[in-house]
């Protein structure tokens, strides 16, 4: 082991190992249920703006931007705890969910849908799939 991956793994130092598109991915979990809401992107920005706020930002690689959670929807999640995996590449953060839902589908998650292989056809099946939210009226 180097000694870089040795201080990366067993130090104290925060050194976030972003991506060659300066990104790292980040879970965001359910701080009181376990769950996982969903899966997104920092970049430095979005990691310092959560750890300096408490409030969940994300860097959006479709629209190319800086996101606040729940800027347009007012479904915020507040950061109670944020956790980096043992390389530093990945961020864990166990967050409270104001409005019920962090997909922007309506959905308490983004993991609604389970893969079957029933009969030999890989398939999605609903599960935990009820809408919190309708997002017709939320997004405008």
């Amino acid at each position: 082991m180097s000694s870089s991956s040795h201080e990366s793994e067993e130090g104290l130092t925060f050194s976030p190992a972003f991506d060659a598109a300066g990104l790292v991915t980040c879970v965001a979990t359910d701080a009181a249920t376990g769950d996982v809401l969903m899966v997104a992107h920092m970049n430095d920005e979005a990691l310092r703006k959560t750890i300096a706020t408490g409030e969940a930002w994300y860097y959006s690689r479709s629209r190319n931007k800086l996101w606040r959670k729940g800027e347009s929807s007012g479904h915020v999640q507040r950061v109670l705890e944020m956790r980096m995996d043992c390389d530093q590449d990945a961020v864990w953060i166990r967050v409270e969910q104001a409005g019920g839902g962090a997909c922007h589908t309506g959905r308490r998650s983004c993991f609604y849908r389970a893969v079957t292989g029933e009969g030999g056809a890989v398939k999605l099946a609903f599960v935990d799939a009820e809408r919190v939210f309708d997002p017709a009226k939320v997004y405008r």
